[in-house]
């Protein structure tokens, strides 16, 4: 009786955690370079006193589709998509170094160059500060190049370059914000040979029509569950009645 329990219960919480990463998924449909995530879980025996006779089900690390979502082209200077493989690299909140395809950017106030998150975006010597300028223009490979204010349009200057790494991606991982990170903890070195896009940002890659199958799909496993919890639980008031008549 108790390992149906055991896997009816542990079954259905999985499928409430694989819900809610799927509505993560779908309601960051919009959101410019999100990787969607995938859930994943794993029948696991339950050690203790005696043989491991019962069994439950266990959450495995999430894994992350790193497949390239569409070209939007915008038009605008600032945005930039990475044409193939690569990230940006930009401060958390926590001032750690972590990675993005997000290439939305803004220019604030005190001109650090931020994503539309408002993260700083790294360049070779970090965060990329850029001075007064009329215009702004970022090259293939990254070079940032402005026209100064009060100057003429055919004296540019460059005054930075991102930073752009394309590590294995074996060792990337999401973190707590959404954005990804080495598993080692170890900043990823610049790649020169990653290319840019310029006046177009990356969209995400996230199937909507496709979560929302496996979000109807979980909630009939989820029911599913549940009855066989009901069920348990009318089997053990079966059984009780039976020995109350012995």
């Amino acid at each position: 009786m108790d390992n149906l329990i055991f896997i009816a219960m542990s079954g259905a919480k999985e499928n409430m955690l694989n819900q809610q990463l799927h509505m993560n998924n779908l309601a960051n449909a919009s959101t410019t370079g999100f990787k969607a995530d995938f859930a994943a879980a794993r029948s696991q025996p339950v050690f203790g006193p005696g043989l491991a006779s019962r069994v439950y089900s266990m959450t495995e690390n999430p894994g992350t589709d790193f497949k390239s979502g569409s070209m939007i082209s915008t038009g605008n200077s600032l945005d930039v998509a990475i044409n193939g493989d690569g990230f940006f690299a930009v401060l958390d909140k926590n001032g750690t170094e972590a990675y993005t395809r997000a290439g939305n950017f803004r220019v604030t106030e005190t001109g650090m160059l931020t994503t539309g998150t408002g993260l700083p975006v790294l360049g070779d010597g970090g965060p990329v500060v850029i001075p007064p300028a009329q215009k702004i223009d970022i090259m293939p490979d990254g070079s940032i190049s402005i026209v100064p204010v009060g100057v003429e349009n055919n004296a540019t200057a460059v005054v930075g370059r991102l930073k752009m790494v394309n590590p294995d991606l074996d060792n990337m991982k999401k973190n707590e914000s959404g954005l990804l990170v080495t598993k080692n903890g170890e900043p990823a070195e610049a790649d020169g040979n990653v290319r840019l896009v310029s006046g177009a940002v990356e969209s995400s890659n996230v199937n909507a029509m496709s979560e929302m199958v496996n979000m109807i799909s979980l909630a009939r496993q989820y029911e599913m569950q549940v009855k066989l919890l009901k069920k348990a639980e009318e089997m053990d008031q079966s059984s009780t009645r039976l020995l109350s008549l012995s």
